[in-house]
């Protein structure tokens, strides 16, 4: 499940949709089945980490920048309210990864607004091989779109707040199993006219904020949770193992991303909806 998770969680082909399928399949039922999804995700969080560790890095520097400007705006506001003497407010957004902070913002709050309502139902879909199986299909032709479409050139600077939010509905609609992440949220990118390498960078941070809430609200879920000392062996195991695989996955990806070879995973996604389709059907 660590091979699953590190790999179908960058690569276009879905890793809820591959769990859910695996589990089925297998007739894998855990009653600590939160925590070691919570584990399997901290293990392709490392792999981002390591991979965008300078941007990461950035990032972090310039939304704090943001905050104290935002605060100094704030300051300058009341100032000018009982002073005759008008500051001027300072500028915000002026650097491109200030840009990019306030872009992943927009898109996380989007993801939330569509995700967040339906978090029961989603996770019931996953119960069953009919859902993910259809959303494969869809997922396929998502990506056979994909490798349709023109190079872009926008970068951080020239992506717009809409830009933003197509691409906030397209990881919302993709927290469904059997519907890529990575998969709908670089062909939005793509879409919406950025450069390849931008678009990638794009849907594999904004995966951080998206990632970190999903495991904080399932928190409450593990109480009472009682691990014996196996169990915590296998569930590191499997940590480590999706982090490895998901940091080789996700420079397969950048590859694939540029050189415009989707088609390979589009007819896998077809042919694995289609399987569990049936499965569902015959068994």
């Amino acid at each position: 499940m660590g091979i699953i998770q590190g790999a179908t969680e960058f690569l276009p082909v879905s890793s809820s949709g591959h769990l859910a399928i695996f589990k089925n399949i297998f007739g894998i039922e855990m009653d600590t089945g939160i925590m070691f999804d919570i584990m399997l995700h901290f293990g392709t969080l490392v792999a981002i980490f390591i991979v965008y560790w300078n941007d990461i890095v950035r990032l972090v520097v310039e939304g704090f920048t943001i905050i104290g400007l935002a605060c100094c705006n704030v300051g300058i506001f009341f100032s000018n309210l009982f002073s005759k003497d008008k500051k001027k407010y300072r500028k915000v957004i002026e650097t491109e990864y200030r840009k990019f902070v306030m872009l992943v913002i927009v898109s996380t709050l989007v993801t939330m607004v569509i995700a967040l309502p339906f978090e029961s139902k989603i996770e019931n879909a996953g119960t069953t091989l009919l859902v993910p199986g259809i959303c494969l299909c869809v997922t396929s032709a998502v990506l056979f779109f994909a490798d349709r479409i023109k190079k872009g050139n926008k970068g951080p600077a020239d992506a717009t707040y809409k830009n933003s939010v197509v691409i906030g509905l397209a990881q919302g609609i993709a927290t469904l199993p059997g519907i890529s992440r990575s998969g709908s949220t670089i062909t939005a990118g793509l879409a919406c006219g950025f450069n390849r390498e931008f678009a990638v960078k794009y849907s594999f941070i904004m995966s951080i904020p998206t990632i970190l809430g999903a495991c904080i609200l399932q928190i409450p879920d593990l109480a009472g949770a009682n691990l014996s000392g196996s169990e915590v062996v296998n569930y590191a195991a499997g940590m480590i193992v999706a982090g490895v695989v998901g940091y080789l996955c996700i420079k397969v990806m950048l590859q694939s991303v540029k050189k415009n070879k989707f088609k390979g995973y589009s007819i896998y996604c077809l042919c694995a909806g289609i399987i569990s389709v049936i499965w569902y059907f015959v068994r």
